[in-house]
């Protein structure tokens, strides 16, 4: 339980980048394995939400994944964005 103290005026409110470096966090999560499973799928879903939100190296770390996927799984990386994006 926290027992501090917060300032309240010189406290900072969350950076507007917060949620594009989030999804680009999860880019990198599918796309390195580090769950033990690459999901090229989803590192693209991912990066391409980053690079909406402004994150602009998203659009590089997308195009390498794109680079490994077929026409079909890419399709479904921007259907999975989409959805991803009409719920958020």
């Amino acid at each position: 339980m926290f027992q501090g103290f917060i300032d309240q005026d010189s406290a900072i409110p969350v950076a507007a980048t917060a949620i594009q470096d989030v999804l680009f966090e999860r880019g990198l999560y599918w796309a390195s394995g580090r769950s033990g499973v690459v999901n090229l799928v989803a590192a693209h879903k991912w990066f391409n939400l980053a690079a909406l939100k402004g994150r602009a190296d998203a659009i590089a770390h997308r195009r390498e994944v794109a680079e490994q996927m077929s026409e079909t799984d890419i399709a479904a990386a921007q259907r999975e964005a989409r959805a991803w994006m009409s719920t958020n």
